[in-house]
């Protein structure tokens, strides 16, 4: 059965950095086959598109307002993709999913809470 399992979030101040991991398993040929990406839902707010990286290794980032802060890579031996995010800022307080996507079919993990505060 597929399964997507993101961790590596917590508490962290305004200005610091944490690396979110999304481990798959379940998933013929790997993630190596899929694209996979990060979304974030801050309360009260719509489910938002953070960053994707193809699985042409083409890597892209949305919105505005985590380039050049947030960067999405993968690590295919390890079935693994990272969201790398520095200078964090309170307004990136959200539950953090990462999602697969395989054909016709997308698969999205539980979420994790990543709250910005002093």
């Amino acid at each position: 059965q597929e399964q997507l399992v993101e961790s590596g979030g917590g508490l962290a101040q305004p200005g610091g950095s944490l690396r979110l991991s999304c481990t798959a398993s379940g998933f013929t040929g790997g993630i190596s086959v899929l694209t996979m990406s990060w979304y974030r839902q801050a309360p009260g707010l719509k489910r938002e598109l953070v960053a994707t990286h193809t699985k042409f290794g083409h890597a892209v980032n949305y919105p505005r307002s985590v380039q050049g802060r947030f960067t999405i890579s993968r690590d295919n031996a390890n079935n693994t993709v990272y969201l790398q995010m520095n200078n964090l800022k309170p307004e990136d307080t959200a539950v953090y999913f990462c999602n697969a996507i395989q054909g016709a079919s997308t698969y999205w993990g539980q979420g994790i809470q990543v709250p910005v505060s002093s």
